[in-house]
């Protein structure tokens, strides 16, 4: 019997876990001497490469000093705190990871909470040590600190610490004397972590995530939690609304290094995946064919954002997407659903095109807007709205936790911007020449507010935040001051055109772009939205006299990203999304109509 440890890496954004993912695979030994390796090797989908953050979190495996010890990475950002949630359910103890410089974050203290809350043993690694300006024995206080809020038992306060550069690829005791590998990291896994109970009896296994293989369907993975699975087993699938439903395991896989292999039996303690099962959602329990006993289900946070996705039913639709209609939509939001559990789906009454999504933030949703478009869809987004609920009568809406450091010298730019958005500043200190400054602001404050940060601060704002708990609400936020330019009829936009028509605001198109009437084309100077033509060619003329041609000097167009998008547009707008581009546009697009409708 081989022994075995369970380990989730969690951490905030960015300090370094799927890098040490990797030192970890180097230091098993699972590539050949002249294999090339790259660097993140974990973050597999496009997405992930182009953003540097994880989305989905993933499992693999090491053997050292003939222990299997199995990893499980997962993603820092609190918009994927579903996933998070989920997957320290396999885990027997945690990896937290902390920057030698910046110290606890927001989403450190979310996921330490979630970790502690389940009994996970943690095992701290000050990570970036090799940072010229870094602080470790401060940010060991302030760990410590914080697990003491977070209520830590005796034995989760005795933590063990270990000091490190995952890039450079080493760890050691001390942070002053580098060591060359992280056999030291390794070692203390071994010591700290406690293996997995060996439960005996019948078996039981929690299903905690999905996988799709396109040959054989979905695989459920999970732990087993008691007994021992067998390939071409007799079982039980409990299912979350108490239905049972009897069916037998086809194959059974471990997972070993970066892949996964048949195995004829897995033991009580080990990660499996399993094929063949037909109906099963995340959260099922899978258990004895004759007395079946279902473990508790996975509790998930709430969904604190919504947005309306409807069809593309603009002039240029279906020029570039393959599923452009609602039937295609329709099984795609049906088929995210199956393993994106923080994600919600309604139809509102009386429409067949249109679904109202909801989920833990706008990235949480734009990811999904982005992976559709990459598929080949074709689809219209609405506004971002809050979701808001009615405690004890009194209508609540959510409130998070906001974390901005900035150089001293944007910090009250960064306060005014924040207390117009209703924001609270609850606490302020300076690191060296950079201010720690943390707010409580409604979700409703941060939409559009990142973009707008970034700008005051040029660039050097590092924004994070977590969702905290619902408040009374607090009044109306002024959101976008400025109107729309809107295009007055379809065809090519002229460079004469916008030349002549600059002084009016910013525009978001180039010279030569194809628009339709109704795209919002710019931003206006004044408030009030107004409809231009940019389609007006020059009049050619048969004289020809020197000086007449004078040249348009055009300023380069606002490129928005997708999440820039969505917080830029107003309640009667929506976001044009294809494979290839990307459009804001008005609901009503026809001049008169919309006369009329703001009318009424």
């Amino acid at each position: 019997m081989q022994s075995i440890r369970n380990i989730a890496i969690i951490a905030h954004v960015d300090h370094g876990k799927t890098t040490l993912v990797d030192k970890m695979l180097l230091a098993g030994n699972l590539f050949r001497e002249n294999q090339q390796t790259g660097e993140l090797m974990l973050d597999n989908n496009e997405l992930e490469r182009e953003r540097g953050i994880t989305i989905l979190s993933k499992n693999v495996s090491i053997n050292y000093k003939g222990t299997k010890i199995n990893i499980i990475d997962t993603p820092g950002h609190s918009d994927f705190g579903g996933e998070v949630e989920r997957v320290l359910n396999m885990a027997d103890g945690c990896l937290l990871l902390v920057d030698a410089f910046e110290g606890p974050m927001p989403q450190t203290r979310f996921v330490l909470q979630k970790a502690l809350q389940i009994g996970l043993k943690p095992v701290v690694v000050i990570n970036k040590v090799d940072k010229p300006n870094c602080r470790p024995e401060e940010v060991y206080e302030m760990v410590f600190d914080l697990m003491c809020d977070l209520d830590a038992t005796e034995d989760q306060l005795d933590f063990p610490v270990i000091y490190g550069s995952a890039k450079q690829g080493w760890m050691a005791e001390d942070w002053q004397e580098p060591t060359s590998d992280i056999t030291y990291l390794l070692d203390c896994i071994l010591k700290y972590i406690p293996e997995p109970e060996m439960l005996e009896g019948t078996p039981q296994m929690l299903i905690t995530s999905l996988d799709y293989s396109t040959y054989t369907g979905r695989i459920a993975v999970g732990r087993v939690h008691r007994g021992t699975l067998k390939e071409g087993m007799n079982i039980t699938i409990a299912h979350r609304n108490g239905e049972l439903e009897k069916t037998r395991i086809k194959e059974l896989h471990t997972f070993t290094g970066m892949g996964r292999q048949k195995a004829s039996e897995v033991n009580s303690g080990d990660i499996c995946a399993i094929v063949g099962l037909e109906h099963f959602e995340i959260g099922d329990t899978i258990c004895d064919f004759e007395n079946p006993e279902p473990l508790p289900p996975i509790s998930i946070d709430e969904p604190t954002m919504s947005m309306l996705f409807t069809i593309n039913d603009s002039p240029f639709f279906g020029k570039e997407g393959k599923y452009c209609t609602s039937r295609h939509i329709g099984e795609r939001l049906e088929r995210e659903l199956e393993k994106n559990l923080a994600l919600r789906v309604e139809v509102p009454e009386g429409y067949t095109d249109r679904w109202i999504v909801s989920g833990r933030g706008v990235l949480h949703l734009s990811v999904l807007i982005e992976t559709m478009r990459r598929e080949g869809y074709e689809l219209q987004v609405g506004q971002p709205q809050v979701i808001y609920k009615e405690i004890d009568g009194v209508k609540c809406e959510p409130i998070e936790e906001m974390t901005i450091n900035v150089p001293e010298e944007f910090s009250s730019k960064m306060i005014d911007m924040v207390t117009r958005r209703k924001g609270e500043m609850t606490s302020m200190e300076s690191q060296g020449e950079r201010v720690n400054i943390e707010f409580l602001i409604p979700s409703r404050g941060i939409i559009g507010l990142r973009t707008n940060m970034l700008t005051a601060s040029q660039g050097e704002a590092i924004i994070a935040h977590r969702f905290k708990e619902y408040q009374p609400y607090k009044g109306d936020i002024n959101r976008r001051v400025n109107g729309s330019l809107i295009a007055l009829e379809s065809g090519n936009a002229y460079a004469y055109a916008i030349d002549h028509l600059q002084d009016r605001g910013r525009f978001f198109i180039e010279p030569q772009d194809q628009v339709y009437a109704g795209q919002v084309v710019g931003e206006h100077v004044h408030e009030n939205d107004i409809v231009i033509n940019v389609c007006k060619a020059k009049q050619l003329t048969n004289v020809r006299a020197s000086g007449t041609d004078e040249k348009a000097h055009i300023i380069p167009a606002t490129i928005f990203s997708l999440e820039e998008a969505l917080e830029y547009i107003k309640a009667d707008e929506y976001v044009e999304v294809t494979p290839k581009s990307m459009r804001m546009r008005k609901v009503i697009l026809d001049h008169l109509e919309r006369k009329r409708a703001n009318k009424e």
